[in-house]
């Protein structure tokens, strides 16, 4: 591609096609902010030239000297437009004027006052850009591509995916070029818009909506009322459906735009957001709520045996019984009669390689459906790595909307504290593989010999007990007492939560022995023998003050935004909840996992995990 044109914008790859960018062809811009001048206007100045300066060369370059305007020098050709006309002094230099009124009578005035046309009110323009297309001018090569999902409230603000994805987008090339300037690869971000296409029930719940307060209710209509429609049995189908096929149509439509992707082993990722998080999850689980339900069918079938009941209706249920599993035999035989026929196609057209969570609800959804924590600390208690390479959940500490679910695996990493994301300026940030797990809470032991033998050494992970939580909301005087207090003299009671409060920003190195007993202020203090403490035994540990590895996540789940240091939790609960999108912190997490992927298969070397 020569000087004379260029191809503007290089905007977003794929969009929704209500939301279609235009590509024009640019030939003149404007000197200066070298913006093109519009196609149709650009297309009648170029016909104009060629046919009075074909066959004339233009001068290589832009020179300083050619910018300055022509003074005294009169035009060899004019040339007029709908609301402007072109004047050429020569070949090269070509001047663009407004012919409204008001632009008329200041360029004669200026022109009385001796100052030339051009120098006046000309703009100068410039026929090919001020850089000349190369081959090296192509974006790099693109080696993962990122689906962007979002959650409720699109209704109410139709292409807000797009603008979100886009400022994602942005952060993300600023990331790209400090840290990943040196790869030849590169990830591109896609909004998948799917709430606009569906109809639901139409109009009928805007119908049925008082006329009082009618703002505030319309806003409810298009956001909360998605969760409504999705727990809803006659509309969740119809969401899951919407959101499945964009996802497929925008992969096949980026593999026929770029045919070297498959070829070349692209992978794909999915980022979702609030209710996208659990749609995308059922999507790539295949979770039905039918199944739920005849699991429930069935423990009424075993509570109906363990009571008692008349001769009659126990032969009824027994026909009852053996009906239904006639039934069930007659669906397996008809289903393995399709499966031999037709395979089954995939709900997905791709492998999610990773799945990031943002702002995610996803872990209450598991609660709901009987998700319990086990024994084992694989991920795939809950996505298996099979459908889901790596699953990850990002949060903001004061999101209201977002909850952890690392517990969901193993219960006792509810007293565990989430992995602190780091900010994005940090020097030499210690690698998330090697962030050790660290309690919120320190570490108790036994108040005495007598508790220590009735209580067990090692609890299950299944069956421990949950420790007092920390809390966000605690205030800078009790941070003061702790300090002037000290370990060694705070109490129980107040002694937890001072100690939870510690434990956010660090796990602790020793553990600390009380030698003082409960007590009101002035009471004389009796001694205690020294191996007796305060507390009782929760979680197993290491000397070191980390958890046992015995006992940890194969990889770790759960992300945790830092606060600011000036940050208000009361007001950043209300803006938390929509405010990854133009996070940089967030930005190089993610580029983080999937350039050290991409790296380790480019390299094909055993690294330890994430």
């Amino acid at each position: 591609m020569g000087r004379g044109c260029r191809l503007l914008p290089a905007d977003p790859p794929l969009t929704l096609e209500t939301d279609k960018i235009p590509v024009m062809r640019g030939q003149w811009f404007i000197d200066g902010t070298w913006q093109p001048l519009e196609e149709e206007e650009s297309n009648l100045i170029e016909q104009e030239h060629l046919s009075c300066f074909r066959g004339q060369q233009m001068q290589e370059n832009f020179d300083m000297e050619v910018s300055k305007p022509v003074d005294g020098k009169e035009a060899v050709h004019s040339f007029k437009l709908s609301r402007n006309h072109v004047d050429w002094h020569s070949v090269d230099e070509v001047y663009l004027y407004s012919d409204a009124t008001t632009s008329k009578i200041a360029r004669t005035v200026t022109q009385k006052l001796g100052f030339s046309k051009a120098s006046s009110s000309g703009t100068r323009l410039h026929r090919g850009y001020v850089e000349e297309a190369t081959l090296e001018d192509k974006p790099s090569q693109t080696t993962h591509i990122v689906f962007v999902v979002h959650g409720i409230g699109q209704k109410m603000d139709q292409g807000r995916i797009i603008k979100n994805t886009a400022m994602m987008r942005d952060t993300a090339r600023k990331i790209e070029e400090k840290y990943f300037c040196n790869l030849a690869t590169h990830v591109e971000f896609l909004p998948v818009e799917w709430r606009s296409k569906l109809t639901l029930d139409g109009d009928t719940v805007d119908s049925i909506t008082p006329d009082k307060v009618r703002g505030l209710r319309d806003m409810l209509n298009s956001s909360a009322m998605d969760i409504m429609y999705y727990t809803s049995p006659l509309y969740r189908d119809e969401l899951v459906k919407g959101l499945q096929q964009e996802l497929n149509r925008l992969y096949m439509l980026f593999c026929s735009r770029n045919p070297e992707f498959e070829e070349k082993g692209g992978k794909v990722s999915v980022v979702s957001h609030s209710l996208g998080c659990v749609i995308t999850y059922d999507i790539m689980t295949g979770w039905n709520p039918v199944r739920l339900y005849e699991q429930l069918l069935q423990k009424e079938e075993e509570d109906l045996e363990d009571r008692w009941m008349s001769y009659e209706e126990q032969h009824l249920l027994e026909e009852l019984y053996i009906t239904k599993q006639r039934l069930r035999e007659i669906e397996e035989r008809l289903h393995e009669l399709k499966a031999s026929t037709i395979s089954k196609t995939p709900a997905l057209k791709f492998k999610v390689e990773n799945f990031f969570c943002m702002g995610s609800p996803l872990a209450v959804f598991l609660a709901l459906r009987g998700i319990r924590p086990g024994n084992s600390g694989s991920q795939d208690h809950i996505l298996p790595r099979t459908i889901c390479n790596r699953l990850l959940n990002i949060f903001h500490p004061t999101d209201p909307v977002a909850y952890r679910l690392e517990p969901l695996i193993l219960k006792h990493y509810s007293n565990i504290s989430p992995v602190q994301i780091h900010w994005y300026n940090t020097a030499n940030p210690l690698p998330y593989e090697h962030m050790k797990p660290s309690f919120l809470n320190p570490t108790k032991e036994p108040t005495s010999v007598t508790e220590s033998e009735s209580m067990p050494t090692i609890p299950s992970p299944a069956t421990s007990p949950v420790m007092v939580r920390r809390h966000y909301g605690e205030s800078i005087t009790n941070i003061g007492k702790a300090s002037i207090l000290g370990a060694a003299s705070i109490g129980k009671g107040l002694g937890g939560m001072l100690f939870s409060r510690f434990g956010r920003s660090s796990a602790p190195t020793s553990q600390t022995s009380e030698t003082g007993k409960e007590g009101t202020e002035g009471e004389d203090k009796k001694p205690v023998p020294i191996h007796s403490t305060v507390g009782t035994p929760t979680l197993p540990h290491s000397n070191s003050g980390f958890l046992d590895p015995t006992l940890e996540l194969e990889h770790r789940i759960d992300f945790e935004l830092r606060e600011g240091l000036v940050e208000s939790r009361y007001w950043s609960a209300v803006t938390s909840h929509t405010a990854y999108w133009s996070s940089m912190d967030i930005a190089l997490f993610l580029l983080t996992f999937m350039y050290k992927q991409d790296q380790e298969d480019a390299d094909k070397s055993n690294l330890d995990p994430v």
